[in-house]
């Protein structure tokens, strides 16, 4: 017998295009010989849904949409991940679809509520195992967390499970796929069953999901896994002793990748499926020779292809030579349109139009970010012109600590970088040119700048990156107090620094534009503190 898992890129709400997506998996399965296909969960609508799943007219037509699926392909036992509404409750469910009909449906048992899930808010759970016989072998279904807990798997076993199959919707975040295969060894461990286990590949939104399918022996041994971030139709024979390891044409195991190359392409992958599916037909960028706009630009041009990518330098009177010419210079070696447009004159006038209300004041941070907000209005100027979304180029180290300017730097319309450190910037940056130099050496070596007064360096406003990243990702990844932290060995005035401008700066993030998520914990569905707080996480005894 031969299963097949089809790693399918679905988009939310396009029933017809998902339906039609996972019939051609299912055709292309029989083709190979295949008599059962596994499918994501909620592949037939996309995922997340979110409050699409609250409209009656949507959970309508996804159950039309089954309907169909299961007329068009009458030959193979396919489980579609779909809503369903029932009894007055709606359900993330799993359904068989065998000889043109839907002959068992299963609902979802543990509902997350945490991180980026909000299944509690949409589903009721289930309470039910689901155990289907197909060719003599007794199959049990689970859909995604039901894994991560004992119980469903347990109950399976119990009804007669043979094999687990799991649907997954399991978005991405750094070492996931290892999380991943350390549960479901557990659940083998616990039952001897071997576990199929099919995960969605694709952006939405700023979640990205990696795909990395996989399949366990009834010993825990990893006998295949799909490649990640791209869409996959995967095969595992079986015989009368469960997964036929001797087998590796139909079994092969495709290493995970590196953690570099995984965050490359999630970045990659989350912008590519952002952009083509909301349908923007280019991006455009300010260059401004510094490390983050950089790799934003490689990345947008391996994601997008160079003729939809396009770059404008907007130099000041504080901008180095050698800013220009890097930039200028990497705009040559990927091949994007470069545009200059001086700002000078446009921060004169400013200037003047407010030189009353700013006598006898200081240059301070009005005047510098007064310069970031002129280059916003200027790109977002070539947006409406043009049609090409605005891609900020901000960190998650800025982004943390207000190192940014609203409706400057903030403005644009996807926030590629927003959940990578700063120093993972300049990890990424050497990645992709360890395959093909792309980035101008000097941009990776010279000490970072906004360039918004004479020899300014990031380092004169914030500690070390090493430090400022470490200190973020324990505060804000972990929830540790400061005297935690302080306990890691980090300096006292460091830590409260760093936390007091993570605390005061939500009201900013909470006006930024999306990005993808790399992290355990992002800014924007993973952290939701509020704005107005007095609340000091001082020490957790």
């Amino acid at each position: 017998m031969k299963i097949a898992i089809a790693q399918i890129n679905t988009t939310v709400g396009d029933l017809a295009g998902n339906s039609a997506k996972i019939i051609e998996y299912a055709q292309r399965a029989m083709q190979s010989g295949a008599t059962l296909l596994l499918t994501p969960e909620l592949v037939l609508c996309g995922y997340p849904p979110e409050d699409l799943l609250l409209r009656n007219d949507f959970m309508a037509a996804c159950d039309d949409a089954l309907e169909r699926i299961a007329t068009a392909v009458p030959g193979i036992t396919v489980i579609v991940g779909h809503p369903v509404k029932s009894d007055g409750c709606a359900y993330n469910a799993a359904s068989v679809l065998q000889g043109g009909k839907v002959v068992a449906t299963y609902h979802k048992h543990i509902l997350p509520n945490d991180s980026v899930f909000d299944d509690v808010r949409y589903f009721s759970p289930g309470r039910e195992p689901l155990v289907f016989q197909h060719q003599g072998l007794r199959c049990g279904v689970m859909i995604c967390a039901d894994v991560w807990e004992p119980p469903s798997a347990r109950l399976a076993k119990l009804a007669g499970a043979e094999i687990l199959l799991v649907l997954n919707a399991s978005p991405y975040h750094m070492d996931k796929q290892s999380s991943r295969h350390e549960v479901a060894r557990k659940r083998v461990d616990e039952t001897g069953l071997p576990i199929v286990y099919a995960n969605l590949v694709g952006g939405q939104d700023e979640l990205v999901f990696d795909g990395g399918s996989f399949v366990l022996d009834r010993d825990g041994v990893l006998v295949q896994q799909l490649p990640e971030f791209e869409e996959s139709l995967g095969f595992v024979t079986l015989d009368t002793n469960g997964i036929n390891r001797a087998n590796p044409e139909q079994a092969a195991v495709i290493a995970s990748l590196p953690i570099e190359a995984a965050v490359y392409q999630a970045l990659s992958l989350g912008l590519q499926d952002y952009i083509n599916k909301n349908g923007f037909p280019s991006v455009v960028l300010g260059l401004s020779g510094g490390i983050d706009s950089a790799l934003t630009l490689a990345i947008a041009v391996d994601a997008l292809g160079a003729d939809k990518v396009r770059v404008v330098m907007m130099p000041s009177e504080f901008t180095a030579d050698m800013s220009v010419n890097d930039a200028e210079g990497m705009a040559k070696i990927v091949g994007v349109r470069y545009s200059e447009l001086p700002i000078k004159s446009l921060f004169e006038n400013f200037q003047e139009a407010l030189s009353e209300e700013f006598d006898g004041l200081p240059f301070d941070t009005a005047e510098e970010n007064l310069q970031a907000r002129i280059r916003g209005m200027l790109l977002m100027a070539l947006s409406n012109k043009f049609g090409s979304i605005v891609l900020t180029t901000g960190n998650k180290s800025e982004m943390a600590v207000g190192y940014s300017t609203l409706y400057g730097d903030m403005a644009g319309g996807f926030s590629l970088l927003k959940d990578v450190p700063k120093t993972l910037v300049y990890k990424l940056a050497r990645y992709r040119n360890a395959i093909s130099p792309v980035i101008p050496e000097r941009i990776i070596l010279r000490a970072p700048s906004a360039e918004l007064r004479p020899g300014q360096t990031d380092q004169d406003s914030l500690p070390p990156y090493d430090v400022l990243d470490a200190i973020m990702e324990a505060y804000v990844e972990h929830d540790a107090s400061r005297s935690d932290i302080i306990g890691m060995g980090y300096r006292e005035q460091d830590v409260t620094r760093v936390a007091n401008l993570i605390d005061r700066n939500e009201y900013k993030r909470r006006q930024a534009p999306i990005g993808v998520r790399i992290t355990q914990r992002g800014f924007g569905k993973d952290r939701r503190y509020p704005i107005t707080s007095k609340f000091v996480v001082t020490s957790t005894k």
